[in-house]
């Protein structure tokens, strides 16, 4: 399996577990992997077989910005869920920083990991 990423996806979101949270937009930073077999797609260059970036990344921003979150756990959960499903991975690994949530660090977040069985056992 090869895997495809996406770096510091950066989306304006509502998130937290305070009431003034909720009334502001605050700014998540996404890390992703994604597993995918590139390998029908670097013998053809056929876009049809090739996972799209630009898909990928719009399907997060759609998600996230549209909707409001307590936590960050509930964050990665929902964007590895419509990811696996939207686009079929069998693998994806999904990290969510929040900046200034902890004075005293740069940043705090989660890292998730799952995969199609996983995915569907809980479904």
């Amino acid at each position: 399996m090869d895997i495809v990423f996406i770096e510091q996806l950066t989306v304006m979101a509502v998130i937290g577990i305070h009431d003034w949270e909720q009334k502001r937009l605050q700014k998540l930073v996404f890390d992703l992997e994604l597993g995918w077999n590139n390998w029908q797609a670097s013998c053809n260059d056929d876009m049809v077989d090739y996972l799209n970036y630009a898909d990928i990344s719009e399907a997060v921003l759609t998600l996230v910005s549209n909707s409001r979150f307590s936590l960050i756990e509930q964050v990665a959960e929902q964007v590895a869920e419509r990811l696996m499903t939207q686009f079929s991975l069998p693998w994806i690994r999904v990290k969510v920083s929040k900046f200034n949530a902890v004075p005293q660090a740069t940043n705090v977040g989660v890292i998730i990991e799952r995969t199609h069985e996983k995915f569907e056992m809980t479904n």
